[in-house]
């Protein structure tokens, strides 16, 4: 063998062999609970002050937490938030499913655990998951308006830290996580946290630990280049960190695109995180007030990269006066984490929480090609710091496909997550002139009806299968309508004056005339039936006319994106016009079921309602209900319009 190849070949073995790393359980321990501390501090300090500080930073601290030691005292110790009780919600998941669960079983977690107080993406997840969607699908920009906003990055931190010295492991799951909510660059930050958590056990120095984690990063990712600029307005001004959050917030705030414009868009927030993390020079109560004092959505940065400084330092790290404020306090947080938050969520000792994360981190670590070893009557682990993620073979669910009579059909039933298995027809029947190529379905059929069928997935281990059903429409005649019929055809955008909106206004349409133009979703699609000076309730139908008779079977309804505070209906029904201009109730089935109930956390976003009846011949068909009403939190939104939210109306001849 040649000289040269005996190198390559040394080279491969050594790039793809495990190299370890070692850690004491005492000392894994003594990180984890720094982390889990650390995460509370911030979040309970800066929750006092999220969303304070937008156009100007704050005042830069010391601050009082008068509402912060209220709430503590009220329950005496330490109060879950969304920066730490999704966390915990893993936590019990992990210990039932094992340390990777699927995203059904998450699905089946966030749907009985989580039922209120959830906002942005979290939120329109929450409400496809409902609707029958798992992630990655309640995550993707098609159907979460959200899915540019800060949600992933504080709620996925227990994936790096019980991930220790196993970076490459801890951005691969923590993307795969993040994808719950998520999509694209706003996944970015979440990458970037995952891996310094897992890092940080072994690497101390803040510099070097935010730039190893940027390699988990494409060089041209936003973020990625975000966090150059970071470190570039460090360098300028190391000591004053306000011109560096004034470059970072008229850049990605002031001048961002509408379409990714709030106080809570994930690169915006990352980045104030970054700041504060080089700004605070690893003292965590200067690292909070820097947190605080940078604004937006700021509890979630001071949570992460408090929680980030105790992986690094330990539990001594985490200043007694925040950790135990009251006498009577002998452990941190008076050792109780309460429950305020979740249904069916037990109250813990924060010990116990501790002892259990560090219980699933030695799970990760030996299931991926770590040991268990003694030195000096001491358990230590060795860590294999090559490991890698993979995501679990599963199907994931996202929408059905639309197929039209006649119409070519190009459909991936894969996602990100299994699109790099093997795919294969089973059994069933697809209709004639279909095909399945690998996971994509093709080809161009006029066979109208239902065809079920089974695909299968496999590795080199294991396979899965599932049913799926589909259905073939006959063509859509919406666009040939002679006239659009609505209770409200133009959007009195005045009336948004006491609306809390959180949807970029570049969703919007101003007027009814995008329900038929065949684009279902996206910027411009939305429509939202607002009257001005209309009082709640109010009942919205959308339909169209023919010059003549149409044969008619089924009619899909399309949500747009959906507000806090309304947007959806009560109750839907379908109609069509009689010869006499009468419009009557059709007797129709529809699919899937419609929302249970009128609660905000379980409305999707830009999904469909596929409505089924006996064919019927009219000049005339339409959808009506009553608007939901719905009493928000934010004292401006006390006396909103009631209104619906639609981006197609799509009618299938028979």
């Amino acid at each position: 063998m040649k000289k040269n190849a005996i190198l390559l070949c040394l080279f491969v073995l050594t790039a793809c062999s495990p190299r370890y790393v070692e850690i004491s359980r005492l000392e894994l321990s003594d990180r984890i609970a720094g982390a889990w501390l650390g995460q509370m501090v911030g979040n309970i300090y800066g929750l006092e002050y999220e969303n304070d500080f937008i156009d100007e930073p704050g005042p830069g601290g010391p601050y009082s937490f008068e509402k912060s030691i209220r709430k503590m005292q009220a329950v005496d110790g330490a109060f879950s938030d969304d920066d730490t009780d999704v966390e915990y919600l893993y936590l019990m998941m992990m210990e039932k499913y094992g340390v990777v669960p699927t995203y059904a079983q998450i699905r089946e977690g966030w749907m009985y655990h989580i039922r209120d107080r959830v906002w942005l993406a979290n939120r329109g997840a929450l409400g496809l998951m409902h609707y029958g969607f798992t992630p990655p699908f309640t995550g993707d920009k098609r159907y979460n308006p959200h899915w540019f906003q800060i949600d992933p990055q504080l709620i996925n931190e227990i994936w790096g830290y019980t991930a220790p010295g196993m970076p490459t492991y801890a951005a691969g799951i923590s993307d795969w996580a993040a994808r719950i909510t998520s999509d694209s660059w706003a996944c970015s930050p979440t990458i970037i946290y995952g891996a310094m958590y897992s890092m940080a056990f072994f690497e101390n120095d803040i510099p070097t630990l935010i730039r190893k984690a940027q390699k988990y990063l494409p060089k041209k990712d936003r973020f990625s280049i975000i966090i150059d600029e970071c470190f570039a307005q460090h360098k300028a001004n190391p000591d004053d960190w306000h011109e560096a959050r004034k470059f970072i917030a008229d850049k990605y705030y002031v001048n961002e695109a509408d379409t990714t414009k709030t106080i809570w868009n994930a690169n915006l927030n990352g980045a104030m995180g970054i700041l504060s993390l080089l700004y605070g020079g690893g003292d965590m109560e200067a690292t909070m007030n820097i947190g605080c004092s940078l604004g937006f959505d700021c509890d979630n940065q001071t949570a992460s990269m408090c929680g980030l400084l105790g992986a690094i330092y330990g539990r001594k790290c985490v200043p007694d006066k925040l950790s135990m404020p009251f006498s009577h306090w002998k452990k941190p947080f008076n050792n109780r984490y309460i429950n305020v938050t979740r249904y069916d969520m037990p109250d813990a000792s924060i010990e116990e929480i501790i002892e259990r994360t560090v219980n699933l981190a030695v799970a990760v670590i030996l299931k991926n090609g770590g040991k268990e070893i003694y030195k000096n009557g001491e358990i230590w682990y060795k860590i294999n710091t090559k490991a890698k993620f993979y995501s679990p073979l599963e199907f994931c669910v996202g929408p059905t496909p639309r197929i039209v009579a006649g119409e070519a059909v190009d459909y991936d039933f894969a996602c990100i997550s299994n699109s790099a298995y093997n795919w294969s027809f089973k059994e069933g029947q697809l209709p004639d002139g279909l095909s399945l190529n690998g996971s994509r379905l093709q080809g161009r059929t006029t066979a109208q009806g239902d065809y079920k069928f089974s695909l299968e997935i496999s590795d080199d281990k294991q396979s899965v299968s599932k049913d799926f059903l589909i259905t073939v429409r006959g063509r859509n005649i919406a666009p040939e309508a002679n006239e659009i019929v609505a209770s409200v055809k133009e959007a009195a955008f005045d009336v948004l004056d006491s609306c809390w909106t959180t949807i970029p206004h570049s969703y919007y349409s101003k007027t009814i005339d995008i329900i038929n133009d065949g684009k279902v979703g996206g910027i411009g699609q939305s429509f939202y039936s607002l009257a001005s000076k209309s009082n709640a309730p109010k009942q919205d139908f959308f339909g169209y006319i023919w010059k003549e008779p149409r044969t008619v079977n089924m009619i899909s309804f399309h949500y747009g994106t959906l507000e806090e505070f309304g947007g959806w209906y009560s109750n839907i029904r379908v109609e069509y016009l009689t010869e006499s201009n009468k419009w009557l109730p059709i007797e129709s089935s529809v699919s899937p079921s419609l929302p249970e109930n009128d609660a905000v956390f379980i409305q999707p976003h830009n999904v469909e309602f596929l409505f089924r009846f006996a064919p019927i011949s009219s000049k005339g068909f339409r959808v009506i209900g009553d608007d939901a009403i719905v009493t928000h939190w934010n004292k401006y939104t006390k006396n909103v319009s009631a209104f619906i939210s639609i981006t197609e109306l799509q009618v299938y001849e028979n």
